[in-house]
């Protein structure tokens, strides 16, 4: 009888053990961190891993880790990467997950961005590299070659949109993507488009970037590039006040005095002919479809309209434009003088 006594115990401590053992392989015992992701960066080691697992509270003791690890090879596989920690996780599936490099992916979402450095602060904000070696890479004829621009330019494969990547994605890789995409973009009806004007596409960016900071309101854009694409083929500077600001780097300015004109930059389209050295920003899509759809006319000039919403008044003469800047002028003035009457 005692002996039976000591064999069940036996078997039931077997069991309580298997028990045990599944569900700390098996069982939801990963607990997923603050944000639900957890980051290996290139070159980690296995040691690391586990003591960030550890150290995040992702797992605990590390022990079963460490024995699901062996078993699977992954203590001699690890890999960099995003990795999305859910409820309920085992064990298994953890280590699995990782070894099989099995990432969340990254969306970069980008829609207008006005330097480089936002670039690389979107880029670094979504990825594993930072925004230092962004900038560097940015700034670098010998890096951005490859995708047939230069340090001015290398902003207009910027086709703004939503791209999706892994977060270990090397620099080059990504702006490999935005290179291919950005050939996509410019399909055989818009490259004739861009002929029609006898614009190549990267002429065409730029301008729809100034476009882009000239006004919100679709009717106008088109235009608007009418007035810049007639300035160019007569050979007149664009005065393009965005560029003042560009080259400021001053995108706060509300009113452009006669004092900023003379501000010393390639960018400035009040001292240089012709278009800058590339964009002030990345426009929208819709906006560069507005340069390539713009109307034939003769206008040179415009002006904010007052009271408009933020349309413009267009003109072919200088007397003309000078009758309606004066109106918006005495409109903001009007403006500015009640607000500070009402304070």
């Amino acid at each position: 009888m005692k002996i039976r006594r000591i064999i069940l115990f036996f078997f039931v401590a077997i069991f309580l053990i298997l028990i045990y053992g599944a569900w700390e392989f098996f069982g939801p015992t990963i607990q997923p961190p603050a944000k639900k992701f957890f980051y290996i960066h290139s070159g980690a080691t296995y040691q690391q891993v586990k003591d960030s697992l550890k150290k995040n509270g992702i797992i605990g003791t590390g022990f079963w880790f460490d024995k699901v690890a062996t078993y699977s090879h992954y203590d001699k596989n690890v890999k960099a990467g995003k990795y999305k920690i859910t409820d309920g996780m085992s064990v298994v599936n953890l280590v699995k997950m990782l070894r099989n490099g099995r990432q969340s992916p990254v969306n970069l979402i980008i829609t207008k961005l006005r330097t480089k450095e936002d670039l690389a602060k979107k880029i670094a904000d979504n990825f594993e590299t930072d925004s230092l070696t962004v900038i560097n890479f940015l700034n670098n004829n010998d890096s951005v070659l490859q995708f047939d621009v230069d340090t001015n330019t290398v902003m207009t494969i910027i086709i703004p949109n939503t791209y999706t990547y892994t977060w270990n994605t090397p620099v080059t890789n990504v702006f490999k993507k935005l290179y291919s995409e950005e050939h996509k973009f410019w399909n055989e009806d818009r490259l004739q488009k861009a002929e029609r004007l006898h614009l190549t596409p990267k002429e065409v960016y730029t301008i729809a970037s100034i476009v882009e900071e000239e006004t919100n309101r679709p009717e106008d854009k088109g235009k608007i590039a009418s007035v810049y694409i007639n300035r160019l083929r007569k050979g007149m500077r664009l005065a393009a006040d965005p560029t003042i600001k560009f080259a400021m780097k001053d995108f706060g300015l509300k009113r452009i005095y006669f004092k900023y004109l003379s501000y010393p930059s390639p960018y400035n389209t009040y001292l240089h002919t012709g278009l800058p050295p590339g964009p002030i920003n990345t426009p929208s899509i819709k906006t560069i479809d507005a340069v390539l759809d713009a109307p034939e006319t003769d206008y040179l000039f415009f002006v904010a309209r007052p009271n408009s919403g933020g349309l413009s008044d267009f003109s072919s003469t200088f007397q003309e434009h000078s009758a309606y800047a004066k109106a918006y002028r005495d409109a903001l003035d009007s403006s500015l003088k009640e607000k500070q009457e009402n304070q």
